[in-house]
């Protein structure tokens, strides 16, 4: 198994089309090192990212807005490095 990536976000049309982009993006740079999982809820306002061991890595809603760019991108991909490697998943 991979590391555990959880997305939660709001169920409107444009949070979730961002979070299905954005999941297809993740799972094409890490094929198969990821174990990806989305909870759509209609309580939450922001859009969340955490992965590994329960690390908030990007917030919509804490101010980091949509991932709709490459640097926010690329924060993602820097942490999932990171918890790749402290799982020592190759």
């Amino acid at each position: 198994h991979g590391v555990a990536v959880r997305v939660v976000y709001c169920v409107t049309s444009h949070p979730l089309f961002q979070y299905l982009q954005t999941q297809e993006e993740v799972r094409r740079e890490f094929p198969g090192r990821l174990d990806i999982c989305g909870e759509g809820t209609p309580q939450v306002t922001g859009f969340f990212r955490s992965i590994g061991s329960r690390k908030l890595v990007h917030s919509k809603k804490g101010g980091d807005g949509y991932v709709d760019t490459e640097s926010k991108f690329l924060k993602l991909v820097a942490a999932i490095k990171a918890a790749l490697a402290q799982a020592n998943v190759p």
